[in-house]
């Protein structure tokens, strides 16, 4: 009977340690908890604003006009009549080519035309007084108009002797040099003349681009001109901005059906030749204004798994919760958001990764926040 009022005695008293041991280590917790102090976080102060839109889209650069000098008469080169690299003026000589054969047939052309005329002039005089029948009349007649297509196209051959330029331009280097045998027609070019102002510059986009051009054309967010021309400025490849703003021309009116994609061509004014034929650019097309913009950093701004857009907002009482958005496109360093926030809201964009919903933090404005909504390089 003692030995059994030991052990309830020795179980009771092991029972009370337990439960003292086990008050003691919970006690803490919830008294640690309540004393973490708030984390602190960055946040970003939405604002409405109006916003200019404009679109980059890539392009290059196209000559407005160019020419290829061929030869039209067989024969030496003579002699070149122009620097490379230059300009040239339309009608100005680029070669000479010898010319003592055609000459020749131009001498020969005259005197048949010299013969043929006065053949013609005494059998007008005879035909009259019945001396000559009227078909040898007639004879002499087609004799003097044949004559006369004869010399010319001896004096048409005689002229392209001297090549000159179909248009104004920069001119290439000389593919032919002097004491070369060119022949009327021949594929390869004896140079090439370009003229650079104005320039071309070519627009590849997405179809449904051009369809939100036209509607925003339609309904006045973009003014055009009474042509419906659209200026269009360019940002160079070294990011550098063009200094001259261009027209948009025109668009194809196929849609390549690889790509889903149309050319747009607008026009530049080129006076310093600052772009070449070929260069890669950039052009921004202006989309019109949108009144009550909001733009969210991209920092603040995170995805799931579906590919849906989210931020963090700061609620009146500082309490953070995870909320869904929908963003139309990027502007800049920023998201344009279509739906999901509103003005004066407070997004997180520093501390993101020790938030929980309904967790309490420490508002403070952001350091990592420098909105830019142009594509223009920055000034160091």
């Amino acid at each position: 009977m003692t030995f059994k009022k030991h052990l309830t005695d020795s179980r009771l008293l092991t029972l009370l340690i337990t439960a003292f041991i086990v008050s003691g280590c919970s006690d803490p917790a919830p008294q640690q908890q309540a004393q973490r102090p708030a984390p602190a976080v960055g946040v970003y102060e939405v604002k409405e604003e109006p916003l200019a839109l404009s679109a980059a889209l890539p392009g290059r650069t196209r000559a407005w006009r160019t020419a290829e000098v061929r030869p039209q008469v067989n024969g030496l080169i003579e002699e070149r009549l122009f620097t490379e690299g230059t300009v040239v003026e339309e009608g100005s000589e680029l070669y000479r080519i010898d010319d003592a054969p055609y000459r020749a047939a131009l001498a020969r052309a005259d005197a048949s035309l010299i013969n043929a005329r006065n053949l013609a002039k005494r059998y007008e005089n005879l035909v009259g007084s019945r001396s000559i029948s009227q078909q040898q009349y007639d004879d002499a007649m087609a004799a003097l108009r044949s004559a006369e297509a004869e010399y010319q196209a001896a004096s048409i051959n005689m002229n392209y002797t001297r090549v000159k330029a179909p248009i104004t331009g920069k001119i290439s280097r000389s593919r032919v040099s002097e004491g070369a045998l060119v022949t009327g027609g021949q594929q390869q070019e004896m140079a090439t003349i370009t003229q650079l102002d104005p320039i071309y510059v070519d627009i590849v986009q997405p179809v449904t681009r051009l369809l939100d051009l036209q509607h925003a054309i339609e309904t006045g967010l973009i003014e055009a001109d009474e042509n419906d021309d659209v200026e269009v400025s360019l940002v160079l490849e070294n990011g550098q901005a063009y200094p001259h703003t261009g027209l948009l021309k025109f668009s194809e009116v196929v849609v390549d059906e690889g790509t889903g994609s149309v050319t747009l061509r607008a026009e530049f004014p080129n006076p310093d030749s600052k772009l070449l034929p070929g260069m890669f650019v950039r052009a921004l097309v202006e989309e019109g204004v949108r009144p009550n913009a909001i733009l969210v950093p991209q920092q603040a701004v995170s995805r799931d798994n579906r590919g849906v857009a989210s931020v963090w907002v700061v609620a009146d009482d500082n309490t953070v919760n995870l909320r869904e958005i929908e963003t139309a496109r990027t502007v800049g360093n920023t998201w344009l958001v279509t739906s999901g926030l509103q003005g004066n809201e407070r997004v997180v964009t520093e501390g993101l990764q020790r938030l929980a919903p309904g967790l309490t933090v420490e508002p403070a404005p952001a350091s990592n926040v420098e909105l830019r909504t142009d594509l223009a390089p920055q000034a160091e």
